[in-house]
């Protein structure tokens, strides 16, 4: 997986998914292109390598439902890290934080918060679904 991470880092990626020969990068913050991905091209995140900066409840979740075979990371949250873990994924990561800050560094991150007293992917879906459509109408 490093070499998955090497990719992230020189290019400047948030993330980097590899599906056998086939790499995709990604350069939006938070968790709108896994989500986009998971809707438009499920089958491209199954058994797939994922390398990211930083992993919050929200994309574990996405990560979770696509089905992906494991994960490299930067910053993984302990709520995201044992997400991934209870779903039998093998996860890389250099930091573990209590949970993700916000842009401003003022806060948790929205997904984080929202998604704190929930457990399962399934439950947690719904609510990024409902955060997703909301900035989108913005």
């Amino acid at each position: 997986m490093k070499w998955l991470i090497d990719i992230l880092d020189e290019g400047g990626y948030s993330c980097v998914i590899a599906q056998g020969d086939h790499i995709r990068t990604f350069t939006r913050r938070g968790v709108a292109d896994l989500y986009d991905l998971l809707q438009e091209d499920a089958a491209f995140l199954h058994e797939a390598s994922v390398a990211d900066k930083v992993i919050g409840k929200a994309a574990a979740t996405l990560m979770v439902l696509g089905q992906v075979k494991e994960v490299s990371v930067h910053t993984i949250s302990q709520p995201a890290l044992r997400l991934l873990q209870e779903a039998g994924i093998p996860v890389q990561y250099d930091e573990a934080v209590h949970h993700i800050i916000n842009r401003d560094h003022t806060g948790w991150c929205p997904l984080e918060q929202a998604s704190r007293d929930l457990h399962t992917p399934e439950e947690i879906y719904p609510v990024i679904e409902d955060f997703i459509r909301k900035q989108r109408n913005k």
